[in-house]
């Protein structure tokens, strides 16, 4: 186990800190298999933003299938790893507070990975509201999210209830989902879901 000087999930140097150490363990090293139906699938290639994208092998995904796909990261070493793997399309991810970043142009999606459990427990209604905030009505907020009661994290897992506690005033849930190909961090406990924004 590596050793960290850092231990606030909300500073970028903690992310800094273990990708500059390459201690990545919620990093796939590719893309899931939910997600890449989900793309294959999609009748049109969609708008989508990618928070908190670590390396972005989905980013590289998305923009492979016509997707306008944006990764947006605090970290500037997650930046960097994206880039790396992005390479000559590095201009897709930018480096960015997902409390602050806008769109150029409407979201038809927002990814979620990995995200909402990076962030401490108390953050999460600050989540949802920027998820509401960012998207329209109609527009998808999809990806997978993490349950647990674990104590310590990141990542920290969330209950079920409460995960529609925080999305139900401004979401439908359209999925619901088991997924059978999760790295060891997730495994057992990821489930793949669907929530369109509802008007209001």
């Amino acid at each position: 186990m590596a050793d960290f000087h850092t231990r606030d999930p909300l500073s970028p140097a903690f992310w800094d800190e273990r990708f500059d150490k390459q201690f990545t363990p919620w990093d796939q090293g590719g893309v899931p298999q939910r997600l890449a139906q989900f793309v294959a699938g999609s009748p049109a290639p969609l708008r989508c933003l990618i928070p908190g994208c670590g390396s972005a092998y989905e980013l590289a995904f998305m923009l492979d299938h016509g997707w306008k796909a944006t990764a947006i990261d605090f970290s500037p070493g997650a930046v960097a790893a994206a880039r790396a793997v992005l390479g000559q399309r590095a201009e897709h991810v930018e480096q960015a507070d997902f409390f602050a970043w806008q769109p150029v142009a409407a979201l038809d999606l927002i990814y979620e990975r990995a995200f909402l459990c990076a962030m401490p427990r108390a953050m999460w209604p600050q989540v949802a509201a920027r998820w509401a905030q960012l998207l329209a009505p109609g527009a998808m907020l999809a990806g997978y999210f993490f349950f647990d009661d674990n104590g310590k994290g990141p990542p920290f897992g969330i209950a079920r209830e409460q995960l529609f506690e925080l999305l139900a005033p401004h979401f439908d849930c359209l999925a619901d989902e088991s997924v059978d190909d999760s790295i060891a961090v997730f495994a057992g406990k990821e489930r793949w879901m669907a929530w369109r924004r509802r008007p209001g």
